[in-house]
């Protein structure tokens, strides 16, 4: 009889060889009891070098045989499989990586593979640079969160147009001036999102609110956009000078600045806020307990974002953008462009409403959930 390590060695080549080995075959092979072949199992799967199937043994981290597609359904009409997807972002940190995630779920959905790419905020020449090293790689789409503005943004998108490739355009748009050109989008209604805030923290008795935000961003400006829209439309008194920008929470006299926009916007009779983005949100409620004011109940705060708002104290309720979701349609809106034969593509623009979810931090009572 084989000792018990030429055994263990006899079982895992067989293993190796088929992928998948029933243990009466090995009780065959071996030529010993089902009790031994099964404690030699025992001890191999308990060393993490196999692992049990129904009726036998496979290795542990077995490549998955694929099905041939010929394409796989999706939002837009059939996508094509097994593509390589290249994808451009201005940051891995904040706020894209759900996007990217999104986008990542959907490409291996198809059985293809995303390739990312970090550019930086702002930076047209940067993302040129990138895209290049995607196209040199051989993605077959792109995903981009480009620079937009100027000059040199107007040309990189002209020269997305001219690539013969799909190209997605993620939480960006070409520029008035360039309204027709034939890109394809997926953005967020930030605008819109701003005014489903405003007209919350209206049903609650709020006539003056305060729009705070950080730097001048394109989600910046579009809630900008959105908050000054529904003051106008709700006949809302003048907001003259409640449009503040603020350090980033944890910058050198973020505390000094939050102190001093909260005492402006008490004395202008403010009591409620939106707020981009969290963290600011959250300082701003500590810097006002430093006043003792309370939340919510001497300020209201809605935070655009809501990555971390639920473990805020109180629990911040926050517009939430579909960032996920987002990153799917967006992937899914590029293989279906891939895959259309048609030479009749339409262009897409794709707009994904942010949803409002009610906590602590605005005074109203959330609704619990489900029946």
């Amino acid at each position: 009889m084989a000792l018990a390590a030429e055994r263990q060695e006899r079982i895992l080549a067989a293993v190796r060889r088929h992928g998948m080995v029933r243990l009466a075959d090995l009780v065959n092979q071996l030529g010993v009891t089902a009790v031994t072949v099964r404690r030699d199992v025992t001890l191999l799967a308990d060393r993490g070098l196999v692992q049990r199937v129904h009726g036998g043994i496979a290795l542990p981290h077995r490549v998955q045989a694929q099905q041939p597609r010929e394409s796989t359904p999706g939002a837009y009409g059939p996508m094509t499989p097994r593509a390589l997807v290249g994808m451009v972002v201005p940051s891995m940190e904040y706020y894209w990586p759900p996007v990217i995630q999104g986008a990542h779920t959907a490409v291996a959905a198809a059985d293809g593979r995303l390739i990312m790419r970090a550019s930086r905020w702002d930076d047209a020449v940067e993302d040129r640079r990138q895209v290049s090293s995607l196209l040199e790689r051989g993605v077959q789409a792109l995903l981009v969160a480009p620079a937009t503005e100027g000059d040199v943004g107007r040309e990189l998108l002209r020269w997305f147009k001219s690539l013969h490739l799909p190209v997605i355009l993620v939480e960006r748009r070409p520029p008035p001036e360039l309204a027709t050109l034939a890109l394809d989008s997926a953005t967020t209604a930030h605008a819109v999102g701003a005014g489903l805030a405003v007209r919350h923290l209206v049903t609650l008795g709020h006539r003056r609110i305060s729009l705070i935000t950080t730097r001048q961003s394109p989600t910046s400006k579009a809630l900008r956009a959105g908050w000054q829209d529904a003051i106008e439309t709700l006949g809302l008194p003048s907001h003259d000078g409640l449009d503040l920008e603020v350090p980033s929470y944890g910058d050198p006299g973020w505390a000094e600045a939050y102190t001093d926009v909260l005492k402006h916007v008490r004395a202008a009779g403010v009591r409620a806020m939106l707020v981009h983005s969290d963290r600011e949100a959250i300082g701003l409620s500590e810097q006002a307990r430093e006043l003792a004011l309370t939340v919510p109940d001497d300020l209201a705060i809605v935070t655009y974002d809501d990555e971390i708002g639920a473990a805020s104290d109180p629990a911040l309720t926050a517009v939430r953008p579909q960032k996920h979701r987002l990153g799917m349609l967006a992937a899914q809106l590029a293989l279906a462009h891939l895959a259309d034969v048609s030479g009749e593509w339409p262009v897409h623009r794709i707009e994904l409403w942010p949803n409002v979810v009610v906590r602590e931090s605005c005074g109203a009572v959330p609704l619990p959930d489900g029946p």
